[in-house]
């Protein structure tokens, strides 16, 4: 017994020295993932502390549970599996779903479930190449060659993959060029790609799908300005086809 208490003691604080690593790095996604999965490890080792100790009516729910966080389904989509949900997001009821926001320059793809940004550079000598290949310097001087739109969206991604890059910055010329987009007029193919919605989605869809994707990237929560702001074009877009 003496044993398995030392184990479950080791694996606490592996888990522990492990959010704290994530927590200074503070990327939001990355941070929201590992405090899943070291909830689910966390109550993994619980489960099997209390069933060695034979209390079976607490360790095969806590197991289920602690499975659940993990993504694993031992009992499918029935009981105690779908437990692990109520960790998750409003994506998950839609695995997969995205959505893109577009300038001259840049794609970035938005994940609804876990709030993870990438992006893809659309011109130039590394048109076709993902952002994620650039050191931050190497993304800071690409701004020299972008437009005031493409400025704005590099600038959400390195919020979310360098969240203190501005503090760091040296002078002010990596955020110059992005601080004020053009505002260029939305068309409605472009809104239901930004909500991540099919065409011909009706007011109630583009309203869960504006609130799920505001919870990501509101300024509040720590989210991008700018996407913020296109999100919110995106719904007033739709909803003007809807009502005219």
């Amino acid at each position: 017994m003496a044993s398995m208490t030392l184990i479950v003691g080791v694996v606490a604080v592996f888990v522990l020295y492990m959010l704290l690593q994530m927590v200074r790095t503070a990327n939001p996604a990355v941070l929201a993932r590992a405090i899943k999965v070291a909830g689910g490890i966390v109550t993994l080792a619980a489960a099997l502390f209390t069933g060695v100790k034979g209390q079976l009516a607490v360790a095969i729910p806590l197991g289920l549970f602690g499975a659940g966080l993990l993504g694993w389904a031992p009992m499918g989509n029935a009981g105690f599996g779908r437990l692990g949900g109520v960790f998750g997001s409003a994506g998950r009821r839609s695995p997969g779903q995205t959505s893109q926001v577009r300038s001259s320059a840049l794609e970035m793809t938005l994940d609804h479930e876990s709030g993870a940004i990438n992006g893809r550079i659309l011109t130039g000598a590394h048109a076709g190449r993902s952002l994620d290949a650039f050191d931050l310097s190497e993304l800071a001087a690409m701004m020299a060659g972008f437009d005031a739109e493409s400025c704005a969206l590099l600038e959400s991604y390195l919020d979310r993959r360098f969240p203190a890059w501005r503090q760091n910055a040296q002078g002010d010329a990596a955020g110059r060029r992005g601080s004020q987009p053009s505002g260029s007029k939305m068309t409605t193919e472009e809104a239901y790609e930004i909500l991540g919605l099919k065409p011909g989605a009706g007011p109630d869809d583009i309203g869960r799908a504006h609130r799920a994707l505001m919870k990501k990237l509101h300024p509040d929560q720590g989210g991008s300005t700018y996407l913020a702001a296109r999100v919110n074009a995106a719904k007033d877009t739709l909803l003007r086809t809807h009502r005219s």
